[in-house]
């Protein structure tokens, strides 16, 4: 009697054909990012990557729900009160790609978390930003999305106070200084740097654009293009910031996303640029020229607009991210929108009516890309469905004063969530109470330690 040999899965064949196109690589990173966007996963020998594709791993359902320290506050419940129960993390198809800046030759997946049944586990961002899709999908609607972060480059020596310091400039030999936004004798100085950025973001599928030095010393922002994949350029977006971290740490720098390391300049965002395609491929935000938006566009900026205060907390998730919001600095302090107008929270920029797009500027680039993306889908949703009417688009400085309705501290951004009229609907009223239980208890955390000012303002000499 003759048996027949096994024929290898496919994921031993994908495994099989990776290995063959990155030899020497012996370790695979399996990642996703959690509640507050921290990178977080578990490293396997390579040898483990077919049965890894093949059966996913396991992970305690907590992980998702952890500060931004990476601890357990026992939100709703859900950690050390129901056991930390394990749940399968599959990984997310497409998304094997090699690591090029790990000393190690190492590669990564993504990989996102389910229930027992099968169902999405509905405290995984991911799938947060998935159910908000779904709707999209009824109304045969489908979102253009691209994300634009700036990031600061940060020396490993601090000053002699403990504080972050702008890097030495390769060119120069000196520590930069001063505002020089666009300079290209900025970007010259850390062009190996950034090309090998650029050139880790290729290895990875992720398609990045233009590179442009910002308003600070040591400021960059990267462009990444539009995708009609919302869910691939928030995975693009997660890598991304990854990527930029992994490169710097190997030209012996920091990269951090931290939106306000320093008070004095100017604090870093995640802006949203979205569109929306009909069955056809036409924008349906195309008013037809320039300067012009369509009804649809209108209802979509009225609906962001009416949930601001409600998605605050996700937009600006902790609190160094309410640093930027200060008067006259192009950071939006108001609910507005306006054509071509980067003191508004919601600008529309120029060009042909079928580039017609919202550029969602209020996220701070600590924020989590599927959340702030869900928050802002959910309000272009909520105002295309009721058909709002938005104010009259701004013109001139909208940054001159806080609007009063708008949530700009950590705490009352918690109370305009848990005061959630839409946003519950969209993101589940379940999973708005457990992300404030959580951040509240951060924020408590955070609060609890008595910094040098206090010592120096408070601790009188006898």
């Amino acid at each position: 009697m003759t048996t027949m040999s096994k024929l290898p899965t496919k994921s031993a064949r994908e495994a099989a054909k990776f290995i063959a196109a990155h030899p020497g690589t012996n370790a695979v990173d399996a990642i996703f990012a959690d509640l507050s966007g921290v990178v977080r996963g578990k490293r396997y020998p390579i040898d483990h990557l077919a049965k890894l594709l093949d059966d996913g791993l396991a992970f305690p359902a907590s992980v998702f729900l952890l500060d931004t320290m990476g601890e357990c506050h026992d939100p709703n419940g859900r950690g050390y009160s129901d056991g930390d129960p394990d749940r399968v993390c599959k990984v997310v198809p497409g998304t094997l790609k090699p690591v090029p800046w790990s000393e190690r030759p190492t590669c990564q997946v993504l990989v996102t978390l389910s229930e027992l049944d099968g169902s999405p586990y509905p405290f995984e961002p991911r799938n947060i930003l998935a159910s908000v899709l779904a709707r999209f999908a009824e109304l045969k609607l489908r979102p253009v999305v691209a994300f634009e972060l700036e990031f600061y480059l940060i020396d490993h020596e601090r000053t002699v106070t403990g504080h972050p310091q702008p890097p030495i400039s390769p060119l120069s030999g000196r520590r930069d200084s001063g505002t020089q936004v666009y300079g290209m004798a900025e970007v010259d100085a850390f062009a190996a740097l950034l090309d090998d950025i650029t050139q880790a973001c290729a290895a990875q599928s992720i398609a990045t654009g233009a590179i442009t030095a910002e308003y600070a010393p040591g400021q960059f922002e990267i462009n990444l293009q539009h995708s009609d994949d919302p869910m691939l350029a928030a995975d693009q977006c997660i890598m991304f910031k990854r990527a930029v971290k992994g490169v710097s740490r190997r030209h012996d720098l920091q990269a951090t996303f931290m939106p306000k390391p320093y008070l004095a300049e100017a604090g870093c965002g995640l802006h949203m640029h979205i569109s929306l395609l009909d069955r056809a491929g036409r924008n349906v935000f195309d008013g037809g020229k320039a300067g012009l938006a369509s009804p649809t566009l209108e209802h979509a900026v009225a609906g962001v607009l009416d949930i601001l205060p409600e998605s605050m907390t996700f937009l600006a998730p902790n609190a160094n991210s309410f640093r930027r919001f200060l008067p006259n600095i192009f950071v939006p302090i108001r609910r507005s929108w306006g054509f071509e107008n980067r003191s508004v929270a919601l600008r529309i920029p120029l060009g042909a009516g079928d580039a017609r797009r919202i550029e969602h500027r209020v996220a701070g680039s600590d924020a989590n890309p599927y959340l702030a993306l869900a928050t802002a889908l959910a309000g272009i949703h909520h105002g295309i469905t009721r058909k709002l009417t938005p104010p009259p688009a701004f013109e001139g400085n909208a940054g001159f004063e806080p609007d009063p309705d708008l949530p700009l501290r950590p705490r009352r951004a918690l109370e305009s969530l848990l005061a959630s009229n839409v946003l519950g609907a969209y993101l589940g009223a379940d999973y708005l109470s457990t992300y404030a239980a959580c951040k509240t208890a951060e924020y408590d955390k955070f609060e609890n330690h008595i910094s040098a000012q206090e010592y120096a303002w408070y601790l009188q000499p006898e």
